[in-house]
């Protein structure tokens, strides 16, 4: 029995905590409805309190508040999920409470707990009994003062019987006949203390779903979530002011939001989104996100997973395009497509499986639209962390990425490849011609809803009435800088003879540049101009 928990103490428990939730991983995963039916709760703290345990086998600490806070800070870093993120942040409350500390008694460590439950509540934007929370908060209660093993032992009854009840203060537990998933793993972390303090294992029962409640399960989790369909969590290095911007920006978006730090400027992101992008620039506005991981709950529930094909040396591109067109010529120079672009953005999700789905180790990502530049910044760095070389050309057009997939050539050291396509892309001058949807202030003037808007290089230089006459004025402005080479995409709802027009009006102004007119199919934009 121990009186007190010191540096070796708190290691042996970080051990035995990481091997107790690989062995209950799949039972917590069954039991997973809440937030949401993903299946995936038992597996997200296995890694968390993994990437913990290691992170404070391999920290020097010598005192209790040494390891609890080098463990608190692993679990951070290596939070995964909203459960591995609050299961962070009772390790970080508990390190607050044994701060400076030698080693940890009973009274102390029951006043850490309580501070532990607080923290808990605290980083989540709307906290709801009948969770993981509720946990917490019963084990702190029933904590008291005393013997560091009597304080356990009435930590670990308190626990348990609160996991009980979570079944009944929860609607959607009630009616699939389970207990909480992130209660029930924040039990396991308990057991694991009392196992570390007495030396005795408690046998428990596994609490997976009977059969009788399975049906409920099943049919909870199939309905998958019926608000937000993917999962953003992102590490941030932002100080502590732009956190508390970027919890107002998050909170509108979705649900499920906690953002928790590990006191040296690096923070947790966890939320549940439909606008993926929305949350990712919401980071990139705040400080610098790295580690992006994104899960579509769709699937999460049951999906098989996809084999990853055998990659091989050379360097593939993948374009983002928006219209079928566009996917067309794309695809016509081997280019792999992602389907998207300006107002139907893809995800960061359709993206990074665009990239592992190419056979080749090396990667050239052209966005085509700036709007979707952070989200391919995003699926960059994941893939990236799965072993390929990614380089993201950032082009703003389509017809920027035409132009640098012309010069792509995979033969070339794929270093020399990018600059060669990025200096393609940079060297195209680009223009949109699209249709006023609102009354606003332009460069060019007030325009109101239904005139034609001309753009070069995204900043509105021209209001008309007709796509004829904006498009001809952009190309006067495009050729006063001189141009070789002009490609027209002709969109989706552009009239038939749009881009003939254009073509003829080119000759006459500038009899030797050499014009390409295609059928991008793109929505919202009848004609995309670009001039080499």
């Amino acid at each position: 029995m121990l009186d007190a928990l010191d540096a070796p103490a708190v290691r042996r428990w970080s051990i035995l905590a990481a091997d107790a939730m690989d062995a209950h991983r799949a039972e917590i995963d069954e039991l997973n409805v809440f937030p949401v039916p993903d299946g995936d709760t038992g597996t997200n703290l296995s890694l968390t309190l993994r990437a913990a345990a290691e992170a404070l086998a391999a920290d020097p600490a010598d005192t209790a508040g040494e390891a609890f806070r080098a463990w608190a800070k692993g679990a951070v870093l290596g939070a995964r999920g909203n459960s591995g993120v609050i299961i962070s942040q009772v390790l970080c409350g508990l390190a607050d409470g044994v701060d400076g500390s030698e080693a940890c008694d009973g009274s102390m460590f029951a006043g850490a707990l309580r501070g532990a439950a607080d923290q808990a509540y605290a980083s989540v934007a709307n906290p709801l009994e009948g969770t993981i929370l509720s946990v917490a908060r019963a084990a702190a209660d029933a904590a008291g003062a005393g013997s560091m093993t009597s304080v356990v032992q009435r930590v670990q009854a308190a626990a348990w019987e609160a996991l009980r009840r979570t079944i009944d203060q929860l609607p959607v537990l009630t009616q699939a006949g389970v207990v909480d998933a992130g209660g029930r793993g924040l039990v396991v972390l308990i057991d694991a203390l009392g196992q570390a303090v007495t030396g005795t294992a408690i046998a428990t029962a596994q609490v997976a779903p009977s059969a009788r409640s399975r049906s409920g399960l099943e049919a909870a989790r199939e309905s998958g979530s019926t608000d937000y369909d993917y999962e953003v969590q992102y590490l941030l290095r932002a100080d502590e002011a732009h956190t508390a911007i970027l919890r107002s920006e998050l909170s509108p978006l979705g649900d499920s939001l906690v953002v928790v730090g590990t006191g040296d400027g690096v923070w947790n992101v966890h939320v549940h989104v439909n606008d993926i992008g929305a949350a990712l620039e919401a980071g990139v506005r705040a400080g610098e996100p790295y580690r992006i991981t994104v899960v579509r709950f769709a699937d999460a529930v049951g999906s098989p997973t996809r084999p990853v094909p055998q990659r091989q040396a050379g360097t593939a591109v993948v374009a983002v395009a928006p219209g079928e067109g566009l996917a067309h010529l794309f695809e016509s120079e081997g280019v792999y497509v992602v389907e998207g672009g300006p107002t139907e953005n893809p995800s960061t999700a359709d993206v990074l499986s665009a990239m592992l789905a190419c056979p080749a180790d090396h990667v050239v990502l052209l966005p085509n639209a700036s709007q979707v530049s952070g989200v391919a910044e995003a699926a960059a760095i994941e893939a990236r962390g799965q072993g390929m070389e990614v380089a993201v050309v950032p082009t703003k057009s389509p017809v920027q990425g035409l132009s640098a997939v012309a010069v792509h050539d995979p033969s070339r050291h794929f270093g020399d490849d990018v600059i060669a396509m990025a200096e393609a892309a940079a060297a195209t001058r680009w223009s949109e011609v699209t249709i006023a949807q609102r009354e606003a202030l332009t460069m060019a003037g007030r325009c109101h809803p239904g005139d034609v808007l001309g753009l070069i290089d995204g900043e509105v230089v021209e209001i008309g009435s007709t796509v004829d006459s904006v498009a001809a004025a952009i190309i006067d402005r495009l050729l006063a800088v001189g141009g070789e080479l002009i490609t027209i995409l002709v969109g989706r709802d552009a009239e038939p003879d749009a881009g003939e027009q254009l073509r003829r009006h080119i000759a006459s102004v500038a009899q030797h540049v050499e014009v390409g007119v295609f059928d991008g199919g793109q929505p919202h934009y009848p004609l995309l101009i670009g001039v080499e």
